[in-house]
Order: C-alpha cells, then sequence, then structure tokens
C-alpha cells in the first residue's frame, strides 16, 4: 500500500504501494462524448493568457492532511498567475480511481489531474491524456520526466517522487559487534550482517525485504535482470539473473532464517517490527522517518541499499497530467508545471513534510538536510543515482498481480522459485499482449 511521507515524503519515484491501493486499471477507459476519437493533443488550444480562465484539478496526494498545503501552494500560484483560477478536488486515495475512471469516461474530467504510475501507461495509451508541450523541463529529474514519457511524447510531469533506503539498528549492531552498513556494501556484506544479528537470540532478525512484485523488481535490477526485454515486447520472468534474485530472497526466509517467515511475524508488521528493536535491517520508504524518529527507543540511521551486479533502488513518483478533452490545456500546463517544478512550489512541500519535490537544484532541497534523525539524510540524495522504474506497461496491474502471486509462493516453500517465475512468465505470456 502506499504511504505518505510524514517526513519530507508523505506518500513514494512514489510507490508503493500495493496492488489494490492502484485503484482500477485504466484499461476500460472509453471514448468521451467530449472527445469521441481521442488522440494525445500537441496543442494547448486555450483561451488567450491574459483572460481569466478557470481550470479545475484533481488529486489524492493532498488527501488526509495536506489539503491547507495544497491550498497554500496556489494561493503562491495565483499570485503569479492571476488570471488562472484553479478549483482544486482533493479525493481520498481509495476512492479516487473509480471516480477518475468513470468520469474520464463519461467525458467529465477535470481539466488535469494526478495519475500514480501504476496506472498512467493505460490512460496515456487509451488517449486520456494530452501531450505536453511548450514547457520547459530542464529543472525537473530526469527519472521522474522519463517515467512518463511515452514514445518520446511527454504526458505527464512529476509531482514529487520518494524512494527507498538502508534503514539500520546501530544498537544490535553494536550487539552484535559489526560494522554498520555503508553505501559500499554489497548483497554478501548485508548477508553476514544479517547472521550475526539472527545470532543475538530466537526473537531477533536480521532483515527484512518482503518477497513482493514491488521488491522484486527492483533486486532483479541489482542482479542485472529485467522484467521485459529492451523493446518491451518479451517477457523474461523467468531470465537466469531474476531466478539468482529471487532465490536469495526466498533463501533468507526459508534456508538462513535471517528474516522471519508469516508465522514468525506473529501478526505483526515490518515496521513494527524494526521499531520492536528486533530487526537489524531493512529497505523501506523515507516516509518512514516521523514514524521511526517517534517510535524508535533505540539509535538507527539509513544508508543506501545494497547491490550485486549493481546498484539499483525504488522509485516511486505520481504525475500531474492534463486532460485531452479539456480546451483549457495552456492553463492547465501553466498549472501543473508551477506545481511541480517551482522554487516556491518546493519550498512550501518541504516546510511541510510533505513530499521531495522532483527538481535537480539540489540547493532548493538543502533545509531536507537539516532534520534529524536519520543523520545520514544525504543518503536519500545518493539512492538517485541508482533509482529504477517498474516496467510500465498497459496492464501493470495484470502483470504485477500475477508474478506477485507466485512470489508469494515461493516465499512460503509451496513453489520452488524455478516453478513460481516459470508460472509467470507463462501466464503473463498468456493473459498481457504487449504489442
Amino acid at each position: 500500500m502506499k504511504k505518505h511521507l510524514s517526513a519530507i515524503l508523505a506518500s513514494a519515484l512514489a510507490l508503493v504501494l500495493l496492488m489494490s491501493a492502484c485503484g482500477p486499471a485504466a484499461s476500460d477507459l472509453t471514448k468521451s462524448p467530449d472527445n469521441p476519437d481521442p488522440k494525445p493533443s500537441q496543442q494547448q488550444d486555450t483561451p488567450p493568457a491574459d483572460q481569466p480562465v478557470t481550470i479545475t484539478y484533481s488529486n489524492y496526494n493532498a488527501s488526509g492532511g495536506n489539503e491547507e498545503t495544497l491550498q497554500k501552494m496556489y494561493e503562491a500560484f495565483h499570485e503569479e498567475y492571476p488570471n488562472i483560477t484553479v478549483e482544486i478536488e482533493t479525493i481520498a486515495y481509495n476512492d479516487y480511481f473509480t471516480q477518475l475512471q468513470t468520469r474520464v469516461s463519461g467525458g467529465t474530467a477535470p481539466d488535469c489531474y494526478e495519475l500514480n504510475i501504476e496506472n498512467f501507461a493505460a490512460y496515456a495509451n487509451k488517449g486520456a491524456l494530452a501531450e505536453i508541450t511548450g514547457v520547459d523541463f530542464s529543472g525537473l529529474d530526469e527519472t521522474s520526466l522519463n517515467a512518463f514519457n511515452v514514445d518520446g511524447k511527454q504526458y505527464g510531469l512529476p509531482g514529487k517522487f520518494s524512494n527507498v533506503v538502508l534503514f539500520y539498528n546501530k544498537d544490535l549492531f553494536d550487539q552484535a559487534k559489526i560494522d554498520y552498513p555503508t553505501a559500499d556494501w554489497t548483497q554478501d556484506d548485508l548477508q553476514k550482517a544479517a547472521e550475526a544479528i539472527r545470532a543475538l537470540g530466537d526473537d531477533i532478525y536480521g532483515y527484512y525485504q518482503p518477497l513482493t512484485y514491488n521488491e522484486f523488481y527492483k533486486v532483479v535490477a541489482q542482479f542485472g535482470g529485467s522484467l521485459l526485454n529492451a523493446d518491451k515486447t518479451e517477457f523474461t520472468i523467468n531470465a537466469p539473473e531474476n531466478v539468482a534474485a529471487a532465490q536469495m530472497m526466498a533463501d533468507r526466509i526459508l534456508v538462513s532464517n535471517v528474516q522471519p517467515n508469516e508465522v514468525q511475524m506473529g501478526g505483526i508488521g515490518d515496521w513494527d517490527l524494526f521499531m520492536s528493536g528486533r530487526l537489524g535491517m531493512m529497505p523501506t520508504g523515507i516516509w518512514a522517518f516521523n514514524t521511526f524518529a517517534e517510535g524508535c527507543k533505540f539509535d538507527w540511521d539509513i544508508t543506501v541499499e545494497p547491490g550485486k551486479e549493481q546498484k539499483a533502488t525504488h522509485f516511486f513518483s505520481d504525475a500531474c497530467v492534463i486532460n485531452n478533452a479539456s480546451d483549457k490545456k495552456e492553463a492547465a500546463a501553466t498549472w501543473i508545471t508551477w506545481l511541480t517544478s517551482s522554487d516556491k512550489a518546493a519550498a512550501i512541500r518541504i516546510e511541510a513534510g510533505w513530499d521531495l519535490p522532483a527538481i535537480k537544484d539540489q540547493s532548493t532541497l538543502s533545509a531536507y538536510l537539516d532534520i534529524t534523525p536519520p543523520a545520514n539524510r544525504q543518503a536519500v540524495f545518493d539512492s538517485l543515482n541508482y533509482l529504477v522504474v517498474p516496467p510500465v506497461i498497459e496492464d501493470y496491474s495484470l502483470m504485477s498481480d500475477i508474478i506477485g502471486q507466485k512470489l508469494s509462493a515461493a516465499a512460503a516453500g509451496t513453489l520452488t522459485v524455478q516453478e513460481a517465475l516459470d508460472q509467470a512468465q507463462s501466464e503473463c505470456q498468456a493473459q498481457i499482449s504487449l504489442k
């Protein structure tokens, strides 16, 4: 499930979130009355910029605590662009995609709105989104920006992003008399440390990384593999590199048991296990900072996730997009560009502790480094060098569901890793067209 960042990041390059939280896929979007033959627009056909215009903007990220922050952003925007009025609609995440799909299909969608990365490709491929042109993208993080680019055309601007780092319990490392993790660590280094911490007690564990789709695609990248071939025309789920990645993850549960199985977890979550002081390390989103700062009674810190053949870490992001049926595209583009890339918007986000703006200028983000814990907050930015995007296809939810179900069976030991990935490969090939 997607979790809102509470320190600087409320949600997550995006994402964790997890497939049930993504809402209905947009694969059944239909032509709308306002747009009977939807095709990506390459023009922003709107009234002249000097005439008053009112646009609508729907979002889910502000829901649950940041409505006032978004309103503050809008007020700053309206001072710069007094002719553009933005009517903001904030909808709870669990309801958002059901409502949005109905409105897009019925021709009543807002002029611009928020999309998560899981649903983005389907909306873009169905012609629901306008191509964003005439906008300076140079200030935006390239990884975030490229996540919302289809065939060289930009259909979304990253509203914010988040990533994952390795959290560790310094007290347990001290008890085990081993060195703290560093950015140079590999998966082998992590395994050795996890075994040393596991030896501290029957109810103490070295590491926790669930064998789920969203963890798997990242570890696959660390092993030099991928779930699709280079041109995204074939699945490669059961490639040798991928099998090796999943085997390592499963063995930590079933063989070395440095990671607790479901019974050993006793019904608690991974964050609760960490905050109880019984878990040495876990990769999770930087939105955990405030929760851990308040809930952990021990010293903890973070570093860049270990790699194998290479480093790779999670990317979560959400896009601000323009309704292809809107007749106010230019004003919508002005608003979402300001919202995603202006220094004022970025400063308001950071001050409120709501998300990390997807901008390149780290001087704007300098205030973020002054907040502790963790002491090594620089690791958040260091990790940006290793972000990987999940393979976004139109049937993203179906693909991730199939792979996730097979990985769960492997984690439980009811299927071997090879059997699980062979079945996932076969089912994805049978049910999903990549053409």
